[in-house]
């Protein structure tokens, strides 16, 4: 099988994870998947596999699950230290009929148990340090069963007990029917459970496929974004039908980084845009970590300009490139835009792209008070397409309320340009009076202010905009250089400086701007 073919297979009859690692197999078996860590379900696996052992393993993993109990259309939530077998798990359950559940490792308790309790006493696949942080839940109220992925623990099954468990044929879920859920980022609070199907997720895939066709020979693709995210089901994907060699990467520490892409070099790298500000510096590294790569690309969030040019100065590749796509769980990717070496430093940070080609998603922007959106009236954010999730599972009505028939409201506000350009300024939450918009305001200071590793405007108790900033090791910020470099921005309040670990953040990095203006309401702070 070539992988066009498994692809457009795939656009027929939807993206059904639990398949992919055979199709891929079928495609190229002996496609190399490296790890930069062992698998907790599988330690004796090692850290190189091929595809064919990959999907060998899947096989293995879903015969166990069934001999737990586990059967078609039943919810598995997962719920498990971050590790590449939580990809894993979830194609088994998949490959089973199992409707999966992903959830961050890095949700506490109480959200994890009202998530269950959302689900409908599902079957929870977790692990002994996950275990341990449920403590105080109520697992035996809020699931069907436990079953343990490392480890053993009283009252749960442990799939290390059931190997060699007879293998079962795989079950292929209907085509409009839940097959995996993850959730928001939860920058607003109990993130919101998002229903994807095999479907959706095929769709996803469109505008991305020509993406990795800028790749003419089969290098390597570092991938490092949780594995609990629907960008993990793309990423793995097209990456594997794509016969590309995957480093799959759990360390985002800058010096754990390093050695992978000076042993790997990686031509295509996918990561957070958080990770990637703090890979910064390894483009001073005499060992050249970057200089493999010709394609660097984010999902996330909006990634500034100065990262970008960093990035790609980094880079020994002609042509390198650093390709942004705009898009949320909800939507998939909506709208794209490549950055070259020599002009991403002067890029509009706010300009996040034009429509893909290829049966990709619409966008338009729509008014909020009846006037026309424009740069100083930014209107909402609007994407249609077929890769629209199906619902928020649990809360139809709160997904209704997003969706006007075929368009769906993204959450942020902004305007195209008379080219098409998409400018996004700002989550529709977090506008501040009296601020065209905090993001471009961050662009531009970060821009100026190489100390700063992160920098943060928020909404403080008498409206005010506050900028937050963190610096390398913490050091104090220079007030005389702040001053010269915010001229531009009289109505900023003075920056309140904390220490970068302190600023709270979702599971993919993202600040969580309310949490962090309510800490002006809740405690003083003391200026920089």
């Amino acid at each position: 099988m070539k992988g066009s073919v498994a692809y457009r297979s795939i656009q027929k009859r939807g993206l059904h994870i639990g398949l992919l690692p055979e199709m891929a197999a079928a495609v190229n078996p002996t496609t190399p998947i490296t790890l930069d860590h062992d698998l907790d379900v599988l330690p004796e696996a090692g850290r190189r596999l091929t595809v064919a052992q990959y999907a060998e393993h899947v096989d293995d993993l879903a015969a166990r699950l069934w001999a737990a109990g586990v059967r078609p259309d039943e919810h598995v939530v997962i719920y498990k230290t971050a590790n590449a077998d939580h990809w894993m798990l979830a194609a088994a359950v998949s490959r089973i009929g199992g409707v999966v559940v992903n959830l961050s490792p890095a949700l506490d308790a109480r959200t994890v148990g009202v998530l269950l309790e959302r689900v409908g006493r599902p079957t929870l696949l977790s692990d002994g340090a996950k275990l341990d942080v449920l403590a105080d839940v109520p697992l035996a109220d809020l699931t069907r069963r436990v079953i343990t992925s490392a480890g053993e623990r009283e009252g749960a099954v442990a799939l290390a007990g059931l190997a060699g468990a007879p293998r079962v044929k795989p079950v292929v879920r209907p085509i409009d029917e839940a097959a995996v859920i993850t959730h928001t980022s939860g920058t607003t609070g109990i993130p919101k459970l998002v229903v994807h199907t095999p479907r959706t997720q095929g769709i996803r895939l469109l505008p991305q496929w020509r993406l990795l066709s800028l790749m003419r020979k089969k290098e390597t693709v570092a991938i490092n974004v949780p594995f609990v995210h629907s960008r993990m089901v793309a990423a793995m994907s097209l990456a594997l039908l794509k016969e590309y060699p995957v480093l799959l990467m759990r360390e985002t520490g800058p010096a754990e980084v390093a050695e992978q892409f000076v042993k790997h070099r990686p031509a295509f790298v996918e990561a957070l845009p958080n990770s990637l500000m703090e890979w910064e510096g390894l483009a001073d590294d005499p060992r050249a970590p970057f200089g493999s790569v010709k394609v660097f690309s984010s999902t996330f969030d909006a990634i500034h300009p100065g990262t970008m040019s960093r990035l790609l100065h980094a880079s020994d590749r002609r042509g390198a490139l650093f390709f942004q796509i705009y898009g949320q769980s909800e939507v998939g990717p909506a709208v794209g835009r490549a950055y070259f070496r020599h002009s991403a430093h002067k890029a509009n940070g706010r300009c996040v792209g034009w429509a893909m080609p290829g049966g990709a998603a619409r966008i338009r922007v729509v008014s909020r008070d009846g006037n026309p959106p424009s740069e100083t009236n930014p209107g909402y954010i609007e994407v249609a397409w077929d890769g629209i999730a199906k619902t928020y599972f649990g809360e139809q009505e709160r997904y209704d309320t997003n969706r006007d028939g075929q368009w769906w409201r993204t959450g942020d506000v902004g305007y195209r340009t008379r080219f098409g350009c998409l400018h996004m300024l700002d989550r529709e939450v977090d506008m501040i009076p009296g601020v065209k918009s905090s993001l471009e305001i961050e662009d531009v200071l970060l821009s100026r202010l190489p100390e700063l590793t992160e920098l943060v405007v928020v909404q403080g108790p008498k409206s005010e905009p506050v900028p937050v900033i963190c610096t390398a090791d913490d050091t104090p910020l220079d007030l005389n250089r702040w001053r010269a470099a915010a001229a531009a921005f009289p109505q900023l309040a003075d920056p309140v400086q904390i220490p970068q670990a302190e600023l709270p953040r979702t599971a993919t990095l993202k600040v969580q701007r309310l949490a962090l203006a309510r800490r002006f309401e809740e405690q003083p702070q003391t200026r920089a």
